[in-house]
């Protein structure tokens, strides 16, 4: 069963955090404090894991073995260290040496880090008559159009547009991520016909992010005074925890779903003042939010939030973006996505990032600096008096 809105955004006390790494150790892996141990699965599966050890990697990992799971990855082995014991480690590249996944079977394969075409047709060659169900991580942002007034896995997605052929591509080269994943998401249905899963996600948080997207706010937010929030309070956020991301592709994967799938959330509306009201609550810092209109950060040249680029994660102010923050997931519900409260994806994700270096930390990767928030909010200020 879901939880509903209220459960995701309440901000109950809930002793500690997770560090990045506490859903590896071995004595109650992916257990989380103040909430229920993850179940065993019925059956234990062969899975393997293409990737593992980027940022929702770990996650995916970490709930497969929780689930009594056996589990291998294939990577490039650059982070060995952070892979739990018993997980076996399988060493290549998807640029050409495949030759550690040859002779193998497994239940299920999970691809995680794909974005090229070819990364899908080469791994096929190996793994088409050895696996029984792939899952492949593609995202919201295939779609050709965001402007209407929800999002479903039916629309049209992005056309290539490239000058070299797409199946020739061993790096992705300027603009094309949405548009490489649409059609890496065909191949893996041309490939796997009746055994895939497409997942698509929108916005991932939690602990291990690296673009600093969701975390911009919890880290803002801690520091206190004066908060510039973006927009209209009532406009509609969404993104998902990567630790319930990997939860139900996991699940999913033992279920043998096939189909593609929005995963975003919650399962109700969920407002950018409810976000951040929620967020607000789990520090005791003296803080206030001051609300800036949309018009006005545009007037001031604040680029919105489109995937990736923007100073402020989640503003999606303009009319081609709607839909962005109002993906159907309705699929994705009916099939057992659940949500871990607003509060613990903050604190956790915090916590977190107090662990990165000191260099990292000064150095966030989304977000808008402190002296470019103080110049705005006193030109609204200004402005409004």
């Amino acid at each position: 069963m879901t939880r509903n809105r209220r459960d995701f955004i309440r901000t109950v006390s809930i002793a500690g955090g997770l560090s990045a790494l506490q859903p590896f150790r071995a004595a109650g892996v992916g257990a989380r404090r103040g909430l229920p141990a993850v179940p065993r699965a019925p059956e234990s599966l062969r899975i393997l894991i293409l990737g593992g050890t980027g940022f929702i990697g770990p996650h995916h990992v970490a709930y497969a073995v929780a689930r009594g799971h056996r589990v291998s990855v294939f990577n490039r082995g650059n982070n060995p260290e952070r892979l739990p014991d018993g997980v076996e480690e399988l060493i290549g590249d998807r640029n050409g040496d495949l030759r550690a996944l040859e002779g193998r079977e497994w239940d299920a394969v999970i691809d995680l880090p794909t974005t090229l075409p070819k990364w899908i047709r080469d791994a096929a060659a190996v793994l088409r008559d050895s696996t029984q169900h792939y899952t492949f991580i593609s995202t919201i942002g295939v779609n050709a159009d965001f402007s209407g007034e929800t999002l479903t896995e039916d629309g049209p997605v992005q056309q290539y547009r490239g000058d070299a052929d797409p199946f020739s591509l061993t790096r992705l080269e300027g603009p094309l991520y949405g548009p490489l994943k649409a059609i890496s998401e065909q191949e893996v249905e041309r490939q796997y016909p009746g055994r895939a899963l497409i997942v698509r996600p929108g916005l991932i948080a939690g602990p291990g992010d690296p673009t600093d997207r969701f975390s911009y706010w919890p880290i803002r937010m801690e520091r206190g005074g004066e908060v510039l929030a973006p927009g209209d309070p009532t406009d509609p956020v969404q993104f998902i925890d990567a630790r319930d991301l990997a939860g139900w592709v996991i699940r999913n994967a033992e279920a043998r779903t096939t189909g593609t799938f929005n995963l975003t959330g919650p399962a109700q509306t969920l407002t950018i003042s409810e976000m951040l009201g929620a967020i607000r609550g789990t520090f005791s810092e003296p803080m206030r939010l001051t609300w800036v209109p949309s018009d006005f950060l545009l007037r001031q040249n604040v680029e919105p939030w489109h995937g990736a680029s923007g100073p402020l994660p989640l503003w999606t102010p303009t009319p081609q973006v709607r839909a962005l923050m109002r993906a159907d997931i309705s699929r994705a519900l009916a099939t057992g996505l659940t949500f871990t409260p607003l509060c613990e994806t903050a604190r956790d994700t915090l916590q977190w990032h107090h662990s990165r270096p000191a260099e990292r930390k000064a150095a966030l990767q989304s977000g808008m600096s402190a002296e470019r928030e103080r110049e705005l909010l006193a030109a609204w200020h200004a402005s409004s008096s």
